[in-house]
């Protein structure tokens, strides 16, 4: 017969024995499973830290409002035949080019927008006045045409007359640049030659004060326009 005491001590002797061979059969390794104390449970799902997403690629706005201009209205210098001496403009109406004589067969080729039908012209002016970022007023007879024209507008990017100007005589025409590029090549204006900013600030760097410009009409082009250099 056993003593209270003697059932204690091996009851206490089983039970340590038990929970050590328990600890050991789910013993592992360091970098193994977590233990899973309920074995008869689907096991325990780990989850990872995702990296963050990659952020949108940005994409630089372009300040300038650049478009890629058609190959025969980029500026460049062509074969060009005339009498007129050089430094003298020539504006090419219908084929929407303006061209800067050089001398010796040659001259620079900028394309242009012209007056939409009914407000194209044609004659002799001088250059009278250079403006850079000009202030535009509109003429009262623009005015009486578009009364929702803003009656004075502050030089800038944001004016239709661009970053250059030059003014043809005592004239309400003038030669200028554009807030709107894709204008270029097309029958748009109330009759002023607009190009491209940065063409006519090119075009302004090279021009002075008293500069022939020689404006055709509809009906006629200047001679060998489409013969390149």
């Amino acid at each position: 017969m056993f003593s209270v005491d003697q059932f204690s001590k091996k009851a206490f002797s089983f039970a340590a024995a038990g929970a050590l061979g328990l600890a050991l059969t789910y013993a592992t390794p360091a970098k193994s499973a977590p233990f899973n104390p309920f074995p008869f449970l689907p096991p325990l799902t780990t989850y990872e830290a995702q990296p963050a997403p990659a952020p949108a690629p940005q994409v630089e706005a372009d300040v300038e409002g650049r478009v890629e201009m058609p190959a025969h209205l980029k500026r460049q210098v062509v074969n060009f035949m005339t009498k007129e001496a050089p430094g003298t403009i020539i504006i090419d109406t219908p084929n929407t080019y303006l061209y800067y004589v050089l001398g010796n067969g040659r001259a620079i080729r900028y394309g242009i927008g012209v007056g939409r039908q009914g407000f194209t012209w044609s004659g002799v002016q001088n250059v009278t006045k250079k403006a850079e970022w000009p202030a535009w007023t509109p003429p009262p007879e623009m005015i009486a045409r578009q009364p929702y024209l803003p009656r004075h507008m502050a030089g800038g990017p944001g004016n239709p007359l661009g970053a250059r100007a030059m003014y043809l005589g005592s004239s309400i025409y003038r030669i200028h640049g554009t807030n709107d590029p894709t204008t270029i090549g097309g029958r748009v204006s109330s009759g002023c030659i607009r190009l491209t900013n940065e063409d006519v600030s090119d075009l302004y760097s090279r021009v002075n004060i008293g500069t022939k410009v020689i404006v055709l009409p509809m009906e006629r082009r200047a001679d060998n326009a489409g013969r390149q250099g």
